[in-house]
């Protein structure tokens, strides 16, 4: 038993001089990889173009190798964004220059360049650790530094940051990343400044920065990100309260559905017998198609009513005219693009798709064929059943 324990000490030590990262995801590596190539490639070759000037002072610094590593490959650090970016290694340039013009000393300047220029980013919330390389490349370079001032720092620094900061906002939004990246959401996604239902019982942005900073990670973790893992961590807790609840278990089996072909007024007419809030479309052979919302026969009604300046009351009462020679169907105003689910998927991962997902029921299939249906009153209900049964 005892050996047993000292070999599982060991282990866990050990393990702390291990990768500490998880293993990437897909393509990244490579998106970074050759965003950075790119990124310093087009910057180099405009800084080195007949069209600059060198006497400017623009030309690549080692430290920008460093900041490309932040900029694409880790774009939503708060290390990366174009504040710190920007601002972290041009104060740090000045923070040597100062240095270098009150001590002398070649082995003393060095440090105190890097030292301050790591007070002055902090103090300006802009730290960026190739700003340290910055600083000690000013101090180990003076000749340099006292022949160009302070336009080593604001151009060659703070220019060369600036220019590689745009190229990366370019790069990432054409590969699917966000740069900046957005602060904490403080607006619903229906146009209100409700927040997102998932968002309303959970902290505030001042919280999120509060514990962050409680936690000394504010400088690898920004609100947004936390509030994020803070979401996924919710939904999977609320993924755990329903067990090991499917939609089969719950879902609607005794279908109402309509074909392609079937007029908008027998419709309107299901839907006011019902009380239903979806209806689905089956084809031929039985075959899922789409499925008909509510909305989709008032937004309808409302652009035919803009097209032929008309009311929408006037729109809705054609629209359901069954005399219309030009009929409209369900094919004309159904859904298409929902979500779908087989019996076997968990309840639990419907809340992001029916909370907020812009849908309000959820067809479930087997192959091509509908078997079921859930709404978000199942959801509720379901919900409401394992609570009082607790």
């Amino acid at each position: 038993m005892q050996p047993m324990t000292l070999r599982v000490r060991l282990h866990a030590r050990v393990r702390g001089f291990g990768p500490a990262m998880a293993a990437p995801h897909s393509w990244e590596p490579l998106r970074a990889a050759v965003g950075g190539a790119v990124g310093l490639g087009l910057c180099g070759a405009f800084l080195f173009s007949p069209v600059v000037d060198k006497a400017t002072g623009l030309f690549l610094i080692a430290p920008l190798g460093a900041s490309a590593v932040l900029l694409f490959a880790v774009p939503n650090s708060p290390l990366a964004q174009p504040w710190s970016a920007v601002v972290g290694n041009t104060v740090s340039g000045i923070v040597a220059w100062a240095v270098l013009m009150l001590v002398p000393d070649p082995v003393l300047a060095p440090a105190l360049a890097v030292g301050g220029a790591i007070l002055a980013m902090s103090l300006l919330r802009a730290l960026h650790p190739p700003g340290g390389a910055v600083a000690l490349l000013s101090a180990l370079n003076a000749p340099l530094v006292h022949a160009m001032g302070l336009r080593f720092a604001i151009v060659a620094a703070g220019g060369g940051t600036l220019s590689l900061v745009i190229l990366a906002m370019a790069w990432n939004r054409l590969t699917g990343r966000v740069y900046p990246f957005r602060q904490p959401i403080v607006a619903g996604a229906h146009g209100t400044s409700d927040l997102p239902p998932e968002r309303r019982l959970s902290l505030t942005s001042a919280e999120l920065s509060h514990i962050l900073s409680d936690f000394r990670q504010d400088t690898n973790l920004g609100p947004e990100d936390l509030a994020r893992l803070i979401e996924a961590a919710e939904t999977a807790a609320a993924a755990h309260h329903f067990g090991a609840l499917t939609c089969a278990e719950i879902m609607s089996r005794d279908l109402v559905t309509v074909a392609p072909d079937t007029r908008l007024s027998e419709v309107a007419e299901l839907f006011r017998k019902h009380g239903f809030t979806s209806i689905p479309v089956i084809g031929p052979e039985g075959r899922f198609v789409g499925i008909i919302f509510q909305i989709d026969i008032i937004r309808r009604a409302r652009e035919d009513a803009l097209r032929q300046r008309s009311t929408l009351t006037s729109a809705m009462t054609r629209l359901a005219d069954q005399a219309r020679k030009t009929a409209t169907t369900a094919a004309d105003i159904m859904s298409v693009a929902v979500p779908r689910v087989g019996p076997a998927f968990a309840v639990g991962d419907l809340l992001p798709l029916l909370a907020d997902g812009g849908t309000e029921a959820v067809p479930v299939m087997e192959g091509a064929r509908l078997v079921g249906i859930v709404t978000r009153s199942d959801l509720v209900s379901a919900l409401a059943h394992g609570t009082f049964a607790r």
